[in-house]
């Protein structure tokens, strides 16, 4: 399990980012955060990574602590990261560092046959489209096998026809080892059709407002009646969220006091 227990980060410019984040998320459970910009997504992401320490509270996997990074928690950015002097294939083995190269290859070649990108073994990056180069990342990030994998707006500068389709694809892949999945969003209808639960985070500093349970089974209907309500109850949550009323207004409230119609 991943725990976060108070965890608060204020940068050495005074920038307080995060204020008493607490959250418990559960072995190969998929979590969407999403929030206003600015409310300290991407700070939290870096703190559960490791990239950067909380100023205050703990980060725990497992019953260990994460101030640093760790070879069971990996990231993906909203951008590939592809190294372009290595080809492909090499992208994808950079993630088994340490794993001798008769046991990299065929695992290599197998994650390649699994984002259907088995042609492309000898290709050099700049020759992948936005999306292959986002399928090259996600199977770079799960090679390893990770037993958390943190993803920060992954699908954000794609098309909607390729957002759509690696949002379906994460999910296959997802399903062979279930690692625990936690994406930070600022669209939400991705949020509903990936996530099992979604935290909506309120700024100035970033902190828990809402915990909403996507309870529907996969794959999600994004037409459904439910879908829709979900989709509501979240739009919903963030508005409130970003309320500039009275203190006590910023107070987490339970699933459902939200809904206003």
């Amino acid at each position: 399990m991943l725990v976060l227990d108070g965890v608060d980060k204020t940068y050495p410019n005074g920038v307080h980012a995060l204020a008493q984040f607490s959250a418990q998320i559960r072995l190969g459970e998929i979590i969407a955060i999403i929030g206003g910009s600015g409310c300290g997504k991407s700070t939290l992401l870096r703190a559960i990574a490791g990239l950067d320490r909380a100023s205050a509270g703990t980060i725990t996997l497992d019953g260990e602590p994460i101030a640093a990074p760790h070879p069971k928690i990996g990231i993906i950015f909203q951008e590939p990261r592809l190294l372009p002097w290595l080809s492909v294939a090499d992208n994808i083995g950079f993630g088994l560092d340490g794993v001798k190269r008769r046991q990299r290859e065929p695992r290599v070649a197998a994650a390649l046959a699994r984002v259907g990108l088995a042609e492309k073994a000898k290709a050099w990056p700049r020759e992948l489209s936005g999306g292959q180069a986002q399928r090259v990342a996600i199977a770079r990030a799960l090679v390893p096998q990770p037993e958390v994998l943190l993803l920060d707006e992954p699908f954000s500068a794609l098309d909607a026809f390729t957002r759509r389709d690696l949002q379906d694809h994460l999910l296959d892949l997802w399903a062979d080892t279930r690692p625990t999945l936690i994406l930070v969003t600022h669209d939400v209808e991705e949020a509903v059709v990936l996530a099992d639960r979604v935290l909506v985070m309120q700024p100035r500093p970033g902190r828990l407002f809402e915990e909403i349970a996507v309870d529907l089974p996969r794959p999600r209907d994004r037409n459904a009646a439910q879908f829709e309500t979900l989709r509501h109850r979240i739009y919903t949550a963030l508005d409130r969220s970003l309320d500039r009323g009275p203190p006590d207004r910023a107070a987490k409230v339970n699933v459902g006091d939200a809904m206003w119609w």
